[in-house]
C-alpha cells in the first residue's frame, strides 16, 4: 500500500470527466429557455432547442417572462450572457455522452480554453527571460535581507493585496503568474512551497468568495437577481475581514511551525526536489545593479498594467496576454539577450507550463461534457425544488452547500450567475428575506468550496508548484471548516436581522 501514488491533476480531472459523462446516461436531459439581449438592434431573444423567437427589448416583455431585473441591466451591459427564464424547465431527449465524446471533451476544453492557456504559456516564456536575467536572483536576495527577523510580513502582505484583487475585480486566474515569482522569495525565507501556495490561492479564494464590487461575481449576479449591487455591502465587507483574518492566522500558525521545525512541513519529503526546481537562494551573488532594477521595475508595471486594464478598461486575456508578451520583449532588450538565446529561453519557459496549461483545457472539458450532456439545468431545477418550504434559517445555509455543489459542475462565477440567480432569487421572495441573502448564498457556497474544488483552478496552482491534491486537502481541511462554520453563523445572523 505505501507504494500507491496519489494520482496526479490530469488523472484526478479525466476520472471527474468520466464521471460526469456516466451522469448524462443516468440523470435526465433538460434545458431551461434562455434570453439574450441583442444591442444591434435593441431586441431580446428567447431560444430553445426547438425555436428562437425575437422579442420587444421593453421592462413588460421582462415581466410577462416573470423576469424580475430592471430593462437597463440588459442595455447597459451589465449582463451580457444569455441568462436563464424562470417556469420553462423541461425534459429534453437524452444526448449521453459516450467514450468518444469523453475522449474528445479534454480537446474540447483545451480550444474552449485557448485564452487563458496561452496567458499561461506566454506567462511561462517571460519567467524563462526573466530567469535568464538574473533579475530575480538579486531581487530576493534583497528582499531576504530587507526582511531579515520580519519576513512573516510577506505571508500579510501576499495575501491580503491577492484578496484585495479577488474581492474588487475577480483576481484568480491571474494569480497563476505569481506562483513562479513568490515561491523563490518564501524558500529563501525559510518557509515550504505550501506557504506561497497558501498565500496566494487562499487571499484570491477568500476575496472572491467575499466579493465587494468584482463586476463578474456581486455584480452580476445582484443584477440578475433583480437588486442594486450595494445591497447587502456592509455585510459582505464583514464577512471579507474576518475571513481574510482567519486565513492570515491559519498560514502564519503553519509557515511559524515549519519555519521552526522544517520536519514539520507537510511537504517535507520534496523539500530537495522543489528548492532545486525554485533554485534560487537569499545568498545569491547577483549584485541588483541598475540594469537589474529597470528588469524588475518592467517585470512589476506588466502586473500594474494588467491589473489597470481588467479593472478599469474591460481588459480580458487577449489584452492580459499581450502586456506579458511585450513585457517579455521589452526586458529582453534591456538585459542585451541575443535574438537566438531569447526565443530558446522563452520557449523552454512557455514549455515548463504546459503541463498547467492541459490542466485547464481538461478541467474545461469537465464543463464541456455537462453542456452537451443537457444536464446543467437538470441539477439547477432540481436543485431549486429541494428548498421548497424550509425554515428560513435552515433555507438559507441549505442554499449555501446547493451553491457548493453547483459549482463544482459550473466553476465559472459569471456563468453560475447568470444561469442561476433568474431561477433562485425568487426563492428569498417565498420564504421571506431579501434576495442578497441569495446572491451571498452564491457567493459564500462557490467560494468555500473553491479551496478544494478540483474542476476550478487549484490543480493548476498545485501543478505549478509540483505538490500533490492530497497534500494540499490535508493542509486546507481545517481551515475550511473554520471558514464554513464561520459562514453558516454569519448567513444565519443575517436571514434573522
Amino acid at each position: 500500500m505505501k507504494n500507491i501514488k496519489f494520482p496526479t491533476a490530469q488523472t484526478i480531472l479525466l476520472i471527474i470527466a468520466a464521471a460526469v459523462a456516466l451522469l448524462t446516461w443516468i440523470v435526465p436531459a433538460g434545458k431551461y429557455d434562455s434570453l439574450s439581449y441583442n444591442k444591434e438592434n435593441n431586441t431580446f431573444t428567447r431560444s430553445n432547442l426547438e425555436s428562437t423567437k425575437t422579442l420587444e427589448a421593453s421592462q413588460e416583455t421582462l415581466e410577462e417572462l416573470h423576469i424580475k431585473i430592471p430593462l437597463e441591466k440588459f442595455t447597459n451591459g451589465d449582463i451580457w450572457k444569455p441568462i436563464s427564464i424562470p417556469d420553462t424547465y423541461q425534459e429534453v431527449e437524452p444526448r449521453p455522452q459516450g467514450v468518444l465524446a469523453f475522449f474528445k471533451s479534454p480537446v474540447k476544453g483545451i480550444i474552449e480554453a485557448a485564452d487563458i492557456i496561452f496567458l499561461v504559456l506566454i506567462i511561462g516564456g517571460l519567467i524563462g527571460i526573466m530567469n535568464l536575467t538574473g533579475a530575480f536572483d538579486a531581487g530576493i536576495a534583497w528582499l531576504a535581507k530587507a526582511l531579515k527577523g520580519h519576513e512573516y510580513v510577506l505571508i500579510i502582505l501576499v495575501t491580503s493585496l491577492v484578496a484585495l484583487g479577488g474581492t474588487t475585480f475577480g483576481l484568480a486566474e491571474e494569480t497563476i503568474a505569481f506562483y513562479p515569482i513568490l515561491i523563490p522569495m518564501f524558500l529563501a525565507a525559510k518557509y515550504d512551497a505550501i506557504v506561497p501556495l497558501a498565500a496566494i490561492y487562499i487571499g484570491s479564494s477568500i476575496g472572491t468568495m467575499c466579493s465587494t464590487v468584482n463586476p463578474f461575481s456581486v455584480i452580476i449576479a445582484s443584477d440578475a437577481a433583480g437588486i442594486n449591487w450595494t445591497t447587502g455591502l456592509t455585510g459582505r465587507i464583514i464577512m471579507l475581514f474576518l475571513g481574510t483574518l482567519i486565513c492570515i492566522v491559519y498560514i502564519l500558525i503553519y509557515a511559524n511551525k515549519v519555519k521552526k521545525e522544517p520536519s514539520k512541513s507537510i511537504i517535507f519529503s520534496q523539500k530537495e526536489q522543489i528548492e532545486a526546481l525554485f533554485g534560487t537562494s537569499a545568498n545569491a551573488t547577483v549584485v541588483l545593479s541598475t540594469r537589474l532594477r529597470l528588469i524588475l521595475f518592467v517585470f512589476a508595471m506588466c502586473f500594474v498594467v494588467m491589473i489597470f486594464g481588467v479593472s478599469q478598461l474591460e481588459w480580458w486575456f487577449l489584452e492580459m496576454t499581450t502586456v506579458f508578451f511585450v513585457g517579455a520583449i521589452l526586458i529582453g532588450f534591456i538585459a542585451k539577450i541575443q535574438e537566438a538565446k531569447f526565443v530558446e529561453t522563452f520557449v523552454k519557459g512557455a514549455g515548463d507550463l504546459l503541463g498547467v496549461a492541459i490542466i485547464i483545457g481538461i478541467a474545461r472539458g469537465v464543463s464541456v461534457l455537462m453542456e452537451d450532456g443537457f444536464i446543467s439545468d437538470t441539477l439547477l431545477f432540481h436543485s431549486s425544488n429541494i428548498t421548497e418550504g424550509m425554515n428560513k434559517g435552515v433555507f438559507a445555509n441549505v442554499m449555501l452547500f446547493i451553491y457548493g455543489g453547483l459549482s463544482f459542475f459550473i466553476p465559472s462565477s459569471s456563468g453560475m450567475a447568470v444561469l442561476t440567480m433568474p431561477i433562485m432569487s425568487p426563492l428569498a421572495d417565498t420564504v421571506g428575506f431579501g434576495r442578497e441573502i441569495i446572491v451571498n448564498c452564491y457567493q459564500y457556497g462557490m467560494g468555500l468550496f473553491a479551496f478544494i474544488n478540483p474542476t476550478g483552478l487549484i490543480l493548476a496552482s498545485l501543478a505549478i508548484v509540483k505538490v500533490g491534491y492530497d497534500k494540499w486537502l490535508k493542509f486546507v481541511t481545517p481551515l475550511v471548516i473554520l471558514l464554513t462554520i464561520l459562514t453558516m453563523t454569519v448567513l444565519t445572523i443575517q436571514v434573522y436581522m
